[in-house]
């Protein structure tokens, strides 16, 4: 179980992420894309994946073990402000850093191990390094443009294709959160937070694979929702870096697509659904979803019955325009990025 401590400080500076980050989604989509589990949700999406994929992925495959711990240079804070961003402050870390976290990495055995348990690493040496990793240390920084061409090449098969259901999914979650937080501020966030993580105020509980402490020390605590992650939550190793908790998506978790449909890429979306959505109605009710309705609060905006206005946000959400989270017993209706754009009467932003 990881435990992370709160002070009132740090529950002043809790904050929601602002978008999804790239490279988070880049690394632990990795991990999706090599087990079998979730299939209907991600199945289509690993085959086409694999189809798509013509580049090399073997140093990533080294550096992102099928479980347990991986660098974290791979997911700078910087990430957060976009995909140029996170790789322009990959290509700029420390030697002394990378060849840290490579040597923690390869002393890992285990589970416990690759989470970076004392005893996985007291003895841990360079002789104990595999091969592949030890020439990308020896190597230093100049090995650095091989592994930023392997993500470029990796991040355009497996998760630009679906950038936009991906932003839907954590726009939607940003939008529940935003509402516990304004209902009960920071504790009733914490505490409106997916089943896998519970707060038991001062400390916020998380199911993990090791026994792990983390105390923020009034530094506060980023809450990154992914769609990639799954099942627990993933934090950075070193205490020192700026404390992020990445999670699953309550929207990915509550709302995985039904009738074997799998998440699909932009186009493919518009091609299959958008002739759905027509007719003035419609218009109206998408534009009075705003920043975020529940189904009454939709039907009283749009002025149509409550019957009405849940048939109207269906479509809608089959035609990739609004993703729905439940809360209880009601359902909060968000715009997805498409949906925004056809408001606007413009494309959507890559």
């Amino acid at each position: 179980m990881l435990r992370i401590h709160f002070t009132g400080v740090d529950l002043a500076r809790v904050r929601m992420a602002g978008r999804p980050d790239a490279l988070w989604e880049t690394i632990l989509s990795f991990h999706r894309l090599r087990d079998r589990r979730d299939a209907r949700l991600f199945g289509e999406w690993r085959t086409e994946t694999r189809s798509r994929l013509n580049s090399e992925t073997r140093l990533l495959g080294a550096l992102i073990p099928s479980r347990g711990y991986f660098p974290d240079f791979l997911t700078p804070v910087e990430g957060q402000y976009g995909w140029d961003v996170g790789l322009d402050a990959l290509r700029g870390i420390r030697p002394e850093r990378m060849r840290r976290e490579l040597t923690l990495l390869g002393a890992g055995t285990g589970v416990g191990a690759a989470f970076g348990m004392p005893s996985a690493v007291s003895g841990g040496t360079d002789a104990s390094v595999p091969r592949r990793l030890r020439d990308f240390m020896d190597g230093g920084t100049k090995h650095l443009p091989r592994l930023l061409g392997e993500l470029r090449g990796y991040h355009r098969a497996a998760v630009e294709p679906y950038w936009t259901h991906i932003q839907a999914q954590i726009e939607a979650e940003r939008a529940a959160r935003g509402r516990a937080l304004l209902d009960g501020g920071a504790d009733e966030l914490l505490a409106s937070l997916p089943p896998m993580l519970r707060w038991r105020a001062p400390v916020l509980e998380c199911d993990y694979p090791v026994d792990r402490d983390v105390r923020l020390r009034g530094r506060g605590l980023l809450l990154q929702p992914s769609f990639f992650c799954r099942k627990t939550a993933v934090t950075l190793h070193d205490p020192e870096l700026p404390p992020v908790l990445v999670y699953p998506a309550a929207a990915q978790l509550a709302s995985a697509p039904t009738g074997g449909e799998s998440i699909r890429p932009l186009e493919e979306q518009r091609q299959r659904t958008l002739g759905k959505l027509v007719g003035h109605t419609r218009s109206v009710v998408l534009r009075a979803i705003g920043d975020g309705a529940t189904t009454s609060e939709l039907a009283r905006r749009a002025g149509v019955s409550l019957a009405s206005a849940s048939q109207h946000a269906c479509v809608m959400r089959e035609a990739g325009l609004v993703t729905t989270l439940r809360r209880g017993n009601a359902v909060l209706h968000t715009v997805t990025p498409l949906g925004a754009a056809l408001l606007k009467g413009g494309a959507v932003a890559s």
